[in-house]
């Protein structure tokens, strides 16, 4: 599935903005871990791009949340290891095990997005080229900043080989190129 196609498919069954938004962090972000590792740049950002597909149906019953993005990706041909780190970014309702880089990768990624733009929201300026590795660390420790936000996967970039300031400040990097698409 080329990039062109998923972004057509994402519009097909995602409508808020907010989530469009998320689903195009997660690329970014999947895309610059993908180069670092000498991973398939396309697969790993088009993945992120559609993790969340059918978020907007399964928002309630998050048990269910990945299954019918599986569903649909797989009548596209999306490669098992790429259905396999969609499932896995939901580990924690689903029951399975993250085991591949590619797992931890996308799992952490669609993490840290919602501390990005929680970080920059606080920023006086409310910029993501205001953040700074240091002071997303310091939110991460802070369970009361973005309560949403499970820490567990993005700590949990150390099991692909980078530390948490390099993958903080990778994904900063990527998210900031496209600053004036997400409002940041």
């Amino acid at each position: 599935m080329t990039r062109d196609e998923a972004w057509q498919l994402l519009n097909e069954h995602v409508h808020d903005d907010v989530l469009l938004k998320h689903s195009r962090e997660t690329e970014v972000i999947m895309r610059a871990l993908a180069k670092r590792l000498g991973k398939d740049e396309e697969l790993w950002g088009v993945s992120g791009l559609l993790h969340d597909l059918d978020f907007e149906t399964t928002r309630d019953t998050p048990d269910q949340h990945t299954t019918r993005t599986v569903e649909i990706l797989s009548t596209h041909g999306f490669p098992p290891e790429a259905l396999q780190a969609i499932r896995a970014h939901n580990w924690d309702n689903l029951g399975i095990e993250r085991e591949s880089e590619f797992d931890y990768a996308l799992a952490a990624a669609e993490s840290l997005t919602g501390i990005l733009v929680a970080a920059a929201l606080v920023q006086p300026d409310k910029k993501l080229a205001s953040v700074k590795v240091k002071s997303v660390k310091k939110k991460l420790k802070s369970p009361a900043f973005a309560r949403a936000v499970r820490r567990e996967p993005i700590y949990d970039i150390e099991k692909v080989g980078l530390g948490l300031d390099e993958f903080i400040e990778l994904s900063l990097g990527a998210t900031n190129a496209i600053h004036d698409e997400l409002g940041l």
